[in-house]
């Protein structure tokens, strides 16, 4: 054989053993993000329950239509952590990657809509019957921690679905910052009522919560999520 031929055989098994192993760094590295993804929905589930309840609980306590609908958004991160659970399990099986992702946009953005219903519903009854609501100290140490847990929590979300390409996980990020502004709005009413007495607050901060709940169960039902702006 001659030496110029033995040299290009010898550059072409150098190159195609270097694809294969950067193929194989790839799929550890996409299964290690995908691990931590997982790891992240975990948490996001466990502290969404118990948000949730406190929210909730609170809120019927109170009568403060803000906290349950808080404590009713806190469940529907729950049911799309749980979708996503999913999704991060079956990554490995790419044909399915599209359908799990279509299916959870569309059942996220369903149950945003159901709560803006709700919400909607009993806040305008309360602003017409002109039903305070108690104090609730309790919802206002709730929203204040929220307020520190969701923005990390969203911002890791981001970077792997940035990563791995995921539109339902980019999705899951933005209604976790989505869950921030309804922090804040939260705190902001109840403070409000709590300090001055305005009892109006709690509806009218819970009727502020409405364009945003209504914007992101309309892009569920068309498949829209903030994967192009979430790096």
């Amino acid at each position: 054989m001659s030496a110029p031929l033995a040299l290009t055989l010898a550059i072409i098994t150098h190159n195609r053993k270097d694809k294969m192993k950067s193929m194989v760094n790839n799929s550890k590295t996409r299964q290690d993000l995908v691990l931590k993804g997982w790891k992240l929905e975990i948490f996001t589930v466990l502290w969404n329950l118990l948000e949730g309840i406190i929210a909730i609980t609170s809120g019927i306590i109170a009568g403060s239509i803000a906290l349950v609908g808080f404590g009713f958004d806190s469940g529907i991160e729950v049911l799309s952590g749980l979708i996503l659970i999913v999704r991060l399990s079956l990554d490995e099986h790419e044909e399915r990657r599209e359908m799990i992702e279509t299916w959870s946009l569309l059942l996220v953005g369903i149950s945003f809509l159901l709560l803006a219903a709700y919400i909607g519903y009993d806040s305008l009854s309360l602003l017409l019957k002109h039903q305070a609501p108690e104090r609730s100290f309790v919802g206002i140490a709730l929203a204040a921690v929220s307020l520190f847990v969701m923005p990390w929590l969203a911002r890791q979300k981001r970077k792997i679905a940035s990563s791995i390409n995921s539109v339902a996980l980019a999705a899951d990020a933005r209604q976790t910052d989505f869950c921030v502004y309804l922090s804040a709005i939260l705190l902001i009413g109840l403070v409000l009522n709590a300090l001055f007495g305005f009892w109006w607050a709690d509806p009218l901060a819970a009727l502020l919560m409405l364009p945003f709940i209504a914007k992101e169960g309309i892009d569920g039902l068309r498949g829209k999520s903030c994967c192009d702006t979430c790096h």
